[in-house]
Formats: C-alpha cells, structure tokens, sequence
C-alpha cells in the first residue's frame, strides 16, 4: 500500500465515521466505514489498520460511556462467549468461507429487522435469556473476526430487552472494547503491517476525538425511540453490505 493523499484521505474519512458510530451508538457499527477504507487497501490490510485504532477509540469512549451505563448482568453473559468466539473465529479465519458467513449474517439481521417493522416499528421487551446471551456473544465474536461485522448478533439480543438509549450504548461500546483488545494481537499477526500502514495509523489517530464527541454529541440529541429506530436503520445498511460482500465475491 502506497502512502498518498488519496489514501489518507479515504482512510481518515472511513476512521472519522467508524469513531462517529461508536460516539453515537456505542460501537458494532465498524462495518459501515470499511466501504470507504476498501477503496484504497483490501479487506486484511484495512483489518490490520484498524485493530489498534479501536483500542484508542475505545479509550476515549469511555470518558462518555462510564460505568454507570453499562449493564452489567448482560455482559457478564456475553463477554465469555466473545472471548472465546474471537479466538474460534482466528483459528477459523482462512478455512471458512466469508462469503457464506457474510450473507447467512446478512440474512439473519434483515429478518429480525423485518419482524421489528411487521410488529410496527416497536420494541417488545424480551426477558434475559442466558442461552441467547452466549450464543450472540460467541456469535459476535467470531464473525468480527471472519466478516468485520460483530454488531449484528449483538444487537439482535440486546435491542429487544428495551435497555435505555444510555445503557444500551454503554454496554455496546464496553463489549467491543473487550473484543478489540482481545483481537488486536490476531489481528496484527494476520494482517502484519508494514511501515505505510503504521504511519496512516499514526495520521488516523487524529479523527478519533472530533468523531467520538460528534457522534455523542448526536446521542445526547436523539430520544429513546429515535435512538432505537437508528439503530435498526444502520443494522439494514450492514445487513445490505454484508449481502454485497457475499454475493460479489461469489460472483468475481
């Protein structure tokens, strides 16, 4: 990968917007950015990029998403699943078919949105459900590892327990920042980056405050109600560009 203006320019756009997600919802939503960092490297490239950049923005989300928005007994059911669905998905990552994986998730995330818009556009509250916890947890952790797309499975189990817009942020952004610091190391040693790569890494470090305080700055504007149906919204647009993932690369 060639160090351009064209290339830091693509690549600080897709880091601005990926911290403006996680200022706003929390985190899960990384997916929506790698169109743009696509652009100017590939998939593993953008992988090896990105794993480090998370954790730093994951640190300066926790000045928003204090401990007093997270929900605790949820992610003492997720986590484990996570840790070890990371490591299943690194064992995993060059024998499975990310194509099949990307429009199963695609699928998968279109129906639950689809059951949410025939009851209406509400949420229904669901009670915890242990099981359902570990295998979103397990979930997640394997496809952000496979498919960059780890958000999915976690908000199919936490948006319907009807968590304030707070708390379900919270707990987002605290899961991912668990999973990111786990999948850094994988990460790195999958991708290796070389000198180019570090020195974006360096310039995109500086799209991480402006776009985390964006992006809470429009949490903090949105109700409860809005906030869900934004959510849901930006699950169909990552249901759609995982289905595009699959379906192109069957096809080229």
């Amino acid at each position: 990968m060639e160090l351009t203006a064209t290339t830091i320019l693509v690549a600080f756009a897709g880091v601005f917007l990926i911290c403006f997600m996680k200022g706003a919802f929390g985190g899960g939503f990384a997916i929506v950015g790698i169109p743009l960092l696509s652009i100017v490297m590939d998939p593993v490239t953008a992988g090896g990029l990105l794993a480090p950049l998370f954790i730093a923005m994951d640190l300066f989300s926790l000045r928003y998403w204090k401990p007093s928005t997270w929900s605790r007994p949820d992610l003492q059911l997720l986590v484990p699943g996570l840790v070890v669905g990371i490591g299943a998905g690194y064992l995993l990552f060059r024998v499975l078919d990310h194509r099949a994986i990307a429009i199963l998730m695609a699928v998968i995330t279109l129906v639950f949105v689809g059951l949410w818009f025939v009851r209406g556009g509400e949420v229904v509250v669901q009670p915890r459900s242990p099981r359902k916890a570990v295998a979103a947890g397990l979930t997640s952790g394997i496809t952000t590892m496979v498919a960059h797309s780890g958000g999915p499975p976690l908000a199919i189990y936490l948006l319907p327990l009807g968590l304030s817009k707070q708390v379900y942020a919270g707990t987002t952004s605290l899961f991912f920042t668990v999973g990111n610091l786990l999948e850094a190391a994988p990460w790195l040693m999958l991708a290796k980056p070389a000198g180019a790569v570090w020195s974006l890494m360096a310039i995109c470090l500086l799209a991480i405050p402006s776009g985390v305080w964006l992006g809470w700055r429009l949490h903090a504007r949105l109700d409860q109600r809005q906030m869900y149906r934004a959510c849901y919204a930006l699950l169909v647009v990552t249901a759609i560009k995982l289905l595009w993932d699959g379906v192109s690369g069957y096809l080229r």
